[in-house]
């Protein structure tokens, strides 16, 4: 399997990639091992992972060029992204004896109910490419807190990260049996479903997260699915600071190239600010440099998959055939690497593709609306439900338009961010079950109730 910097297109490294064969053995010694690390004291894993993350700050820079050189990301991003998993992994460790040790229910003379978490046992984690060490910590971290093995499949566009949080988790004292990599594309996903873990968790496309919700059901364990998003965000006539706004969603639909599932992707702004607004969101995008990820100041890099340039062409042909304007951007850069024009559309209706599906791309359709009402329809109308933001200087207003939504987040007065106290969940086609908060801890744990009289 080769390894291509979308940057440059360069091969920058070429992996031998894992078979049925492989992945059984890798499997096996998963099961024998796991039983030794559920052994070990909560205390005793809080402290593993800790230091891994301590490895994490030690070793960043290091790390940040590996995954810029893959991805494609901007390299001050790449160390954002680190630092942010490093802010996860602290929540989880110091909320990991709170949520994860026997909770006594019921406790009176003769009789004691006792609610005891039990690890899954063997978990399958097939991981995505646009955060691999944010949506691997999801994951990973407290699948191992609380006492499971784990079988990690980075994405193919991120491989090379997957191999170095590997690594640094084995220097960090998780046993080499515990934790294991599965290399390779689409065929090492699939030869994965064939085997039996006690629960599967997946990060990526609808359509993939249904393959496998569809594939992995009648084995009768978990299964979570953190799918993508066409997420919507409303700003009404009210707002306190148009330019502010402006900037601060323009980065949310931009940032990482819009190669996120929480990005916005579909904006609707009260007629009464909308040419003001417009104004100050393409002055912003204008002022950003793209080029090579590694270079200072850049902020749009390359985009990670090739394959990527022409769903978004095709969404701007179809937008532009059904009476859209495009304002700026547009199209691919000429030359090496895999860079796309940041792009602003304009008079876009529900009806047009750059609305409805998924971008994944640095491409944003813009639409006036009248009052609340209007915006409250236009953001329902999806199959999606990721994220929600409005936008205005009354938390009511905002609540009551929120509260009508089928999304798993909501935002006021902010967007595209996730917090490690709060579940990360999606509705509809966005996914099932949830990760990150109390939820996303007890998620890798079975439930035992214990009646115990005498």
């Amino acid at each position: 399997m080769q390894i291509i910097n979308p940057a440059t297109e360069e091969i920058i490294s070429t992996l031998k990639e894992d078979n049925q064969a492989s992945l059984q053995s890798k499997f096996e010694i998963l099961q024998q091992a796991q039983p030794k690390w559920a052994k070990l004291t909560l205390q005793e894993r809080i402290s593993i992972l800790s230091a891994f993350s301590d490895i994490l700050e030690t070793e960043i820079e290091s790390l940040a060029l590996i995954l810029t050189n893959e991805v494609g990301k901007p390299l001050q991003q790449s160390r954002n992204e680190i630092n942010g998993a490093r802010a996860r992994i602290k929540w989880m460790l110091n909320n990991a004896e709170k949520y994860l040790t026997d909770e006594v229910m019921i406790e009176e003379p003769g009789l004691k109910e006792i609610i005891k978490y039990e690890p899954l046992g063997v978990i399958c984690n097939i991981s995505a490419w646009n955060y691999p060490y944010l949506v691997g910590v999801n994951v990973i971290i407290p699948a191992l807190l609380s006492g499971n093995a784990v079988m990690y499949k980075p994405s193919e566009f991120a491989t090379l990260t997957g191999l170095q949080i590997e690594k640094l988790l084995k220097r960090a004292g998780v046993s080499d049996e515990v934790f294991q990599v599965a290399v390779g594309a689409k065929e090492t996903g699939s030869a994965l479903l064939e085997l039996n873990f006690d629960g599967y968790f997946f990060t990526g496309s609808y359509k993939t997260g249904k393959y496998i919700y569809e594939k992995v059901a009648a084995k009768m364990v978990p299964c979570q699915l953190e799918l993508g998003g066409k997420d919507p965000l409303y700003l009404a006539e009210d707002v306190a600071d148009v330019v502010n706004a402006a900037i601060g969603t323009a980065d949310g639909a931009f940032y990482n190239n819009g190669q996120s599932c929480c990005s916005v992707e579909r904006i609707y702004v009260n007629e009464k600010i909308y040419d003001n607004y417009l104004d100050a969101f393409v002055n912003e995008v204008k002022s950003w440099k793209s080029g090579l990820p590694t270079l200072d100041g850049v902020y749009l890099g390359a985009l990670t998959r090739k394959d990527q340039i022409a769903v978004l062409e095709d969404q701007i042909k179809d937008a532009l055939a059904k009476g859209a304007k495009l304002v700026i951007g547009g199209k691919a850069l000429k030359g090496k690497g895999y860079f796309f024009e940041p792009t602003v559309l304009t008079n876009v209706t529900n009806n047009m593709l750059v609305m409805q599906e998924e971008s994944f791309g640095p491409i944003i359709g813009i639409m006036k609306v009248k009052d609340d009402d209007e915006a409250l329809k236009m953001m329902q109308d999806t199959k999606y439900g990721l994220t929600a933001s409005v936008y205005t200087a009354n938390q009511n207003r905002a609540e009551k338009i929120l509260s009508q939504l089928d999304a798993g987040s909501g935002y006021w007065n902010c967007c595209d961010r996730v917090s490690a106290a709060l579940p990360w969940s999606g509705r509809k086609y966005s996914g099932i079950g949830a990760t990150l908060s109390h939820q996303g801890l007890r998620a890798f744990t079975k439930q035992k109730g214990y009646h115990l009289r005498g």
